[in-house]
This record gives C-alpha cells, structure tokens and sequence, in this order.
C-alpha cells in the first residue's frame, strides 16, 4: 500500500556499529521509515548512508538478501531490512 505521495513504509534495522545511521527519534536498533515506491534495498540503505562495504548480513523478511540481489530486490509495504555489520573476533 503505497501512501499519496508514492511512498511506502519499511523497517530498517542497523545493528552494531551501524546504529548511528539510523534517523533521530528511533527506539532501540530500528526505525520505521517511508521509502519512494519501487526502491530497491540498496536504494533504502544509500538513503540512510549506510556504507555498502559494512553491510555484511542483510535479510528482507528474515531471508538472507546476496550483496547481488540488494539492487535488485523491491521494496514492499510493511517489508523489515535488517543489517549486521562484519563481526571480528579471534
């Protein structure tokens, strides 16, 4: 459902470092946001400059989205886009 001014809502969630991408007034690590109808996920995470080399784990719904997919995949109303950011550890 595509609002009047061609928008539609999404959830954005950016984990770890990736937080500080998120936009002002958001609770915990998501915020709900309006994204042009038709905007791919990589569309969504440029628009909020989250860096597309720290965008290690990206899942649409739960499903693992493939750094080659991420310009190709549309956006639909109420759809979730969760990122982690590569994980060091040793």
């Amino acid at each position: 459902m595509s609002t009047n001014d061609g928008t539609i809502p999404v959830t954005l969630k950016l984990y770890a470092s990736l937080g500080v991408h998120l936009p002002a007034g958001h609770a915990r690590n998501e915020a709900r946001v309006q994204v042009a109808d038709g905007s791919s996920i990589l569309d969504l995470l440029d628009a909020h400059k989250v860096p597309r080399e720290s965008c290690h784990l990206v899942l649409l719904n739960g499903v693992f989205q493939p750094p080659a997919t991420r310009g190709e995949v549309r956006l639909k109303p109420e759809d979730a886009v969760a990122v982690w950011p590569p994980v060091a550890g040793g």
